[in-house]
């Protein structure tokens, strides 16, 4: 379901603090979070962020496209491995 449009989008406003003070000090480091439910805003393009997918943190580059995504959409917390294949052994049964 999505958000009430009068509430306005979900920003973290100690990530968005951190986008602020980089564009002051022009520093281009990654910023670490774990905010992974975070709205991107156009503030955020071209700003890396590393977020935490639960074990790891995965850096991500914030483009134009990426504005109105959540951060979360851009480190998988999963990994797909493919579904069961068929072993050598199994085909020289049949």
């Amino acid at each position: 379901m999505s958000r009430s449009a009068k509430k306005g989008p979900y920003i973290d406003q100690r990530l968005f603090k951190k986008v602020l003070k980089q564009k002051e000090t022009g520093n281009k480091d990654a910023i670490k979070t774990w905010a992974r439910s975070s709205q991107i805003p156009p503030e955020f393009i071209g700003h890396a962020f590393a977020v935490h997918n639960g074990k790891n943190f995965i850096q991500v580059k914030v483009v134009e496209n990426m504005v109105g995504h959540r951060l979360g959409e851009f480190s998988p917390t999963r990994i797909f491995r493919g579904h069961g294949r068929i072993v050598a052994r199994e085909i020289s049964k049949t």
